[in-house]
């Protein structure tokens, strides 16, 4: 007797590795326009990078608008469209605008869905550039249920003192990570003036992460550059800022590789109240 499965099923079904995983990025109109788009960016990384292009089997693109997703299918991905009834996430969204943090919840409650679904998935950023395939220094097997990118890592891979960015990060399909979104979804409400990311860091500072029991990896800005810390060898890095990765394709391609970072002007903001 045949199951049915709806779209999102269908599409989870051919994206996913054998293993059940997903590398998801969300995108809208604003992503996808221009001669040159963040988009198509961040798909060259992935034609660029070391060992990264069979993972472009493996990436779904989330569209939050029409256009963007009629883009994505005329580049002959894998897409799915996201419904979101009354809202319109097509234009730009300025950062910590109340569209930017409606879209950034929609898109929350999305990804708590495919955990639910049975999926284990990747989230990254379109604006992340892949250097190089970060398969090989993720743990790919039951030990962390999340490995989370840091802005600033503290040497310590277990610390729950670092500070996550969501940007990118790995988390596995199971009870303790589907409760978790079920929290971290519930306190959309009651978060003014808090994106979604400073939910899910005041969640772990009030020991939600430990009274779930997840095992969670904060990941080394070594191999993960982060936002407010750079890689200290450029060598090493498997992701960076887009604008970033393009420096490091066009130095990499000289005898000596530039191991400098350009100057974070808004980092020292980030962390503000």
């Amino acid at each position: 007797m045949s199951t049915y499965r709806d779209e999102l099923e269908e599409v989870l079904a051919d994206t996913s590795t054998e293993n059940k995983t997903v590398i998801i990025a969300v995108v809208n109109k604003a992503y996808v326009e221009g001669e040159k788009s963040m988009l198509d960016l961040f798909l060259d990384s992935f034609w660029l990078g070391e060992n990264t292009r069979v993972l472009r089997d493996h990436l779904l693109i989330v569209a939050v608008d029409q256009t963007s997703y009629e883009r994505c299918r005329f580049l002959g991905l894998h897409c799915y469209r996201l419904e979101t009834d009354g809202v319109d996430f097509g234009g730009e969204k300025l950062f910590m605008s109340d569209d930017f943090i409606k879209m950034m919840w929609r898109r929350t409650l999305f990804l708590g869905n495919v955990l639910k679904r049975g999926y284990n998935f990747i989230f990254t950023d379109t604006d992340v550039m892949w250097l190089r395939n970060p398969f090989s220094r993720l743990n790919l097997n039951e030990t962390f249920d999340l490995q989370i990118s840091t802005d600033k890592f503290n040497g310590k891979e277990r610390s729950k003192a670092n500070q996550i960015n969501t940007g990118f990060y790995m988390i596995r399909s199971n009870n303790k990570t589907i409760a978790l979104f079920n929290s971290w979804y519930a306190r959309k409400d009651n978060s003014t003036g808090m994106k979604e990311q400073d939910v899910l860091q005041t969640l772990m500072k009030e020991r939600a992460f430990r009274d779930l029991r997840l095992s969670v990896r904060f990941l080394d800005t070594l191999y993960f550059s982060g936002f407010c810390q750079d890689s200290k060898d450029v060598r090493a890095v498997r992701l960076r800022e887009e604008r970033e990765g393009k420096r490091f394709k066009r130095d990499s391609t000289n005898e000596t590789l530039t191991l400098g970072w350009s100057y974070h002007t808004a980092c020292k903001h980030a962390w503000k109240d």
